[in-house]
């Protein structure tokens, strides 16, 4: 199982990220351009003093990242998709996509994976989206209860 951040912005937000990837020994994977230094205060801060337990890749662009990454299945999550994430099997060797926080997962990458593409349903209209790192560890946790590891 891997974590993948596609352009994120907001260092707090990939902090949070990076310290459940220690936690869960999942690694993690930044997809440049960041929004941010690498060794921003506030993405070290959110992330404490766990950056050294975290299995860190950061690839300079997404097709830098497709020819490096030793790909299994890719998993796109979008507001937009038509699917909910607990209507899937997960793998271990899945790689579990996440867009930037401002404006989600580009469209073309939407549309050219819709049948890989998965949502975390929200009851409430007046919501826009779920912070990132609550998506992302709501996505991980179900994948790894599924697969035993919980």
């Amino acid at each position: 199982m891997h974590v993948v951040l596609f352009e994120p912005e907001i260092p707090p937000n990939t902090g949070s990220v990076a310290r459940l990837c220690a936690a869960t020994l999942t690694p993690l994977h930044l997809i440049e351009p960041l929004g941010f230094k690498i060794d921003d205060k506030h993405l070290k801060r959110a992330g404490l003093d766990y950056w050294e337990f975290v299995d860190l890749h950061v690839h300079k662009s997404w097709e830098d990242f497709l020819s490096e990454a030793k790909l299994g299945r890719l998993l796109y999550f979008s507001k937009k998709a038509q699917c909910s994430y607990t209507s899937v099997r997960y793998d271990e060797n899945d790689y579990l996509v996440f867009g930037p926080e401002t404006r989600g997962l580009p469209e073309p990458m939407q549309v050219a994976n819709a049948e890989h593409s998965l949502r975390i349903p929200m009851m409430g209209s007046g919501v826009r989206s779920l912070n990132l790192s609550n998506a992302v560890s709501i996505v991980l946790y179900e994948a790894l209860r599924q697969l035993g590891k919980t």
